[in-house]
């Protein structure tokens, strides 16, 4: 099976197979937030696959 491009550019996929995406909420209104808060939201955020679901998507990883 194919490799999921559209996926494969949102997430990046760690040595250790840890799946990180750009956090939500980043676009625009971000003027009266404070500052720590905008630049913690710069950070890639760790979220959960199923295994399943990464072996659909991302055959080759």
């Amino acid at each position: 099976m194919k490799t999921n491009k559209s996926l494969l550019k949102r997430v990046k996929i760690t040595r250790r197979g840890k799946v990180l995406a750009r956090q939500s909420g980043q676009n625009h209104f971000r003027a009266k937030a404070r500052r720590a808060k905008q630049l913690n939201q710069k950070k890639l955020v760790a979220f959960t696959l199923k295994n399943k679901i990464l072996r659909r998507y991302l055959s080759s990883y």
